[in-house]
């Protein structure tokens, strides 16, 4: 079996017969990638703890008909070890695992641009920097609205998502992809405050200044477009945002 290696971050495992898992990944260069992990669940294996969700590992592989298998796993950055120590950050991260998997549709389908904002919103919700410590809901909305650019589905939040007719603009539908004009306003649209608006284009641009200085109710209100405008995208919502304190 030809071997390759691959970057990768762990989003899931899954318990195989009585001592494997089958490991889902996101891999730099093939993007969704399944492969089984053989005796990982033997309490004598030497690097079962290296694939668990949010580990950030360097890994060769062999291809498999089906499924690939893991034959070595180096760990490069143990994200888990923080999160897990912090309910906020790990169900933060635990919605930006499965963001990841929902937006890429197939498996080995290269989207290094994903792969790389996951690895940068995990290094942000592990990051106790002072100068650098943001909110973990933040930092999640700031990677559900890029994730979603990056997959095509970027909004507009200056000019009219239809028109383009330069803003600002008051109105803010999920269909229409953002921001609306008066003219091109839909039936049930939102009417978020002007902040709230401004926090979303900072939020999409991470422009940090901009989102640290908001109010909270303005946040809050970006957050709740955010989860609407990623449950229309994806079809459903995310079952870990429900844990998510916002």
């Amino acid at each position: 079996m030809p071997l390759y290696r691959a970057e990768a971050v762990v989003l899931r495992t899954h318990k195989l017969g009585e001592a494997d898992r089958i490991i889902t990944l996101l891999t730099r260069s093939q993007g969704l990638v399944r492969a089984v992990a053989k005796g990982v669940r033997r309490t004598t294996s030497r690097w079962g703890s290296r694939l668990e969700p949010f580990t950030h590992v360097d890994l060769q592989l062999a291809e498999g008909r089906n499924l690939d298998t893991i034959t070595q796993a180096e760990t490069l950055t143990p994200f888990q070890a923080r999160l897990g120590l912090d309910y906020d950050r790990y169900t933060a991260g635990t919605a930006m695992l499965e963001t990841a998997e929902r937006l890429i549709a197939e498996e080995r389908q290269p989207s290094p641009q994903q792969f790389l904002l996951l690895v940068g919103g995990l290094r942000a919700l592990t990051n106790d920097d002072p100068d650098e410590l943001r909110a973990p809901g933040q930092i999640l909305d700031s990677f559900l609205l890029r994730s979603l650019a990056v997959a095509g589905y970027a909004p507009s939040f200056e000019g009219c998502a239809r028109c383009d007719e330069p803003g600002p603009h008051r109105w803010f539908n999920p269909a229409a992809g953002g921001i609306l004009c008066a003219g091109c306003r839909l039936p049930g649209s939102a009417n978020p405050a002007p902040e709230t608006v401004a926090v979303l284009g900072a939020l999409l641009a991470g422009d940090w200044s901009v989102v640290t200085a908001s109010e909270a109710r303005h946040l809050r209100e970006a957050t709740g477009l955010v989860a609407a405008y990623l449950q229309w995208h994806l079809e459903r919502g995310l079952r870990s945002l429900a844990y998510v304190e916002r």
